[in-house]
């Protein structure tokens, strides 16, 4: 990962143009000599280019559609939040385990929705109706927000607007170190900054187009810096040869970078590497050559919701892993507060 993200190809949905983030996307894209084509709605973008499915799959992940979200009920996103809120769809990183894949199947372009004073005050209903309890949104249920922030600055109007409400907090995890513009957003200590951080042979792996670990951890230092409140996700927690200095190695590299007065309130997510079986399939048939484990055999298989089940680490494997992942939290972020294990 070079720079940040800029699209090949940009679709607009005709009335996206209504707004002033469409107007001045569309005037940004031109400038920059981007192709600009025109769709009836961001769920109906056809005709991407490509001879194949395997190029059209690479081509639809650096495409953007710039439309507008007509859907204001937000799902439940436990156990992070108790909402997930819609500011964009769809991811450029190309992380082969990425559930994203199931779940967009045939549109893996990337979508960004202009409305976003609709999509905020809908944001302020739900806020209303749980008072004076908290209430959390998961801005990235969908998409990694950050990595195509620098083009719409949606989230930092967000942080912005959560900075002044009085019951509302929102949280959002990235790959990606390009957090500068964010840096000076009055976040009001409302907005939990999160990245996410593997062991460095999963991020070579099985994350490419992605931020390479230290600049995630560099990010995350001046993300400190600017007083927001931290946190990581450490996922998909991956047996391979050498984890456990690998996860060891990538503590002690958070440790080094993050300063004192910022560790009193980081929270840490565990989740580990799982894989239904619709999700095999089109992940080796996105990445055909991934070195990725999909073996069944190997795992123990648990039932999920909608009747399909997950392959998991066997019972031993997942102690040994909540054994070396704790001890290690606990020697270089004895204040952190763990959120979940999974």
């Amino acid at each position: 990962m070079k720079g940040p993200f800029i699209p090949q190809l940009v679709y607009f949905e005709p009335t996206a143009l209504d707004y002033p983030l469409g107007v001045e996307l569309k005037n940004k894209f031109e400038d920059l000599g981007i192709e600009i084509r025109y769709t009836t709605s961001h769920n109906q973008v056809r005709n991407l280019p490509g001879d194949n499915d395997f190029q059209k799959y690479r081509i639809a992940k650096s495409t953007l559609v710039v439309g507008i979200r007509k859907t204001l009920k937000f799902d439940t996103s436990k156990p992070s939040a108790e909402y997930a809120i819609p500011f964009a769809t769809g991811c450029m990183g190309h992380c082969h385990y990425c559930y994203l894949q199931t779940t967009m199947g045939s549109k893996p372009y990337i979508r960004t929705y202009v409305n976003v004073e609709d999509i905020l005050d809908a944001a302020d209903q739900y806020m209303a109706e749980r008072a004076p309890e908290i209430t959390r949104f998961e801005a990235s249920c969908t998409s990694d927000i950050v990595g195509i922030d620098h083009l719409t600055h949606t989230l930092k109007r967000a942080i912005e607007h959560f900075g002044q409400s009085e019951y509302g907090r929102l949280r959002f995890v990235t790959k990606f170190h390009h957090v500068d513009h964010l840096l000076d957003a009055k976040h009001n200590g409302k907005t939990r900054f999160r990245f996410s951080v593997n062991a460095d042979y999963v991020i070579k792996h099985f994350e490419p187009g992605t931020s390479p670990l230290a600049k995630r951890i560099e990010a995350a230092g001046k993300v400190a810096r600017a007083g927001y409140p931290l946190g990581f996700i450490v996922a998909p927690i991956y047996l391979h040869t050498g984890w456990q200095e690998g996860y060891y190695h990538m503590f002690e590299r958070l440790d080094a970078e993050l300063p004192q007065d910022a560790r009193d309130d980081i929270t840490f997510e565990f989740i580990q590497h799982r894989f239904t079986k619709p999700a095999k399939r089109v992940i080796e048939k996105n990445y055909p050559m991934t070195k990725l484990e999909l073996d069944e055999t190997a795992r123990r298989y648990k039932w999920g919701k909608y009747g399909i089940g997950k392959y998991i680490y066997q019972k031993d494997e997942e102690e040994e892993i909540k054994e070396h992942l704790y001890r290690y939290m606990e020697k270089f972020f004895p204040k952190a507060k763990l959120e979940y294990f999974t």
